[in-house]
């Protein structure tokens, strides 16, 4: 399992360093070489995925290391989806690093494979997390949409740009994926504590950084949809709603322990 893990580690990074390349060299031939190499990476993951599962006897998971990798794995296949539906090489220049980033992130979480913990045996397992997991993923590419997003507006300061709009538009809806997932696995995450802990809500910091990120990305749509706000101010909204994402997903777990810090370690 090992290496399949780093296979799919260096080949993402090498996806990645030659979608970067070919972007400066404007090289379709090399937007080529980084899709394939990423596919290769993503078949590697999901065979990691897959034996690590069936090794396991459950849902890979679990634990900080294996949600990692599920982050990764779901951000990768958005990826890929979105650029066969739409075209853009955009969508993959961000899928590309952020995979790698995500599974490196992974890579030095402790990948022992260890037995559910009485709490984590519930029919609300795997959607609760896989919920999580894909709804990240949806986050981590509204996000790096933004960045792309305000990278271009320096060259182009024209909101009308098409290109500029086509970003914006897909940020949204990717943020509004994500958000409806995320509430799924908040109302997922209520029902199972109530039958784990017999509580709906304890305020333990994980719940409570996902409901402030809800809330915020509620806001975002709230701007989008009545107040009709576009362009360079929703994609640094964007941003700034991944990074309390990526606070909820790795910083509570380090800094703010609480009745899920068992994911961290398994």
């Amino acid at each position: 399992m090992n290496v399949l893990l780093f296979a799919s580690l260096i080949l993402y990074f090498a996806a990645s360093v030659l979608q970067f390349l070919a972007v400066a060299a404007k090289k379709e031939l090399l937007h080529r070489i980084a899709r394939w190499v990423m596919a290769a990476g993503f078949l590697s993951h999901t065979a990691f995925t897959v034996w690590r599962g069936f090794a396991a006897g459950r849902l890979p998971l679990a634990n900080q290391f294996e949600f990692a990798s599920a982050f990764a794995w779901a951000v990768t296949l958005m990826g890929f989806l979105l650029y066969r539906k739409l075209g853009q090489e955009g969508v993959l220049t961000i899928a590309m690093p952020a995979a790698f980033l995500i599974l490196s992130y992974a890579a030095f979480q402790p990948r022992e494979i260890k037995e559910l913990m009485p709490a984590l045996r519930s029919v609300w397992f795997g959607l609760h997390i896989g919920s999580a997991a894909f709804s990240y993923a949806a986050f981590a590419i509204a996000g790096g949409l933004g960045v792309g997003y305000l990278m271009k507006f320096r060259k182009v300061a024209d909101q009308q740009d098409p290109g500029l709009k086509q970003m914006d538009y897909l940020a949204y809806r990717m943020i509004c994926l994500g958000f409806l997932l995320l509430t799924v696995v908040i109302f997922s995450g209520a029902i199972w504590a109530e039958q784990a802990w017999s509580s709906w809500w304890s305020w333990d910091p994980k719940e409570t950084w996902a409901l402030i990120t809800w809330i915020f990305y509620a806001i975002y749509l709230h701007q989008r949809l009545r107040l009709k706000w576009q362009g360079k101010r929703m994609a640094v909204l964007a941003i700034v709603a991944l990074v309390l994402v990526l606070f909820t997903f790795a910083g509570v777990n380090l800094l703010l322990p609480g009745l899920h810090s068992y994911a961290s370690n398994g």
